[in-house]
């Protein structure tokens, strides 16, 4: 191969090879702390719930969940304490 040619072969090479090279993800932003149920409300109308949760407990038995509701374990966690009954539902009307 003559200079040049190995030049560009080189080149090409370094090239291919940086853009196959995987970038780091970057991380994922933390979970919104809400202030209590009123705030929560205003975005998520029937509350915050553990991914997989499907019925709101209460003390007469178990209902459905109402309104918009958001099912996301990190976002439950960064709001539990909105979860008064500890049925994995913050916030949930009933």
């Amino acid at each position: 191969m003559r200079a040049p040619t190995r030049l560009a072969a080189a080149v090409a090479l370094a090239l291919a090879a940086v853009s196959l090279t995987a970038l780091p993800a970057e991380a994922a932003p933390a979970a919104k702390t809400y202030a209590n149920c009123t705030a929560v409300h205003k975005v998520y109308s029937g509350g915050i719930a553990k991914t997989g949760v499907k019925v709101n407990r209460t003390p007469s038995g178990n209902r459905p969940l109402k309104g918009t509701v958001k099912y996301s374990n990190d976002l439950y966690n960064a709001n539990k304490k909105s979860d008064r009954d500890g049925d994995k539902v913050a916030c949930e009307k009933s």
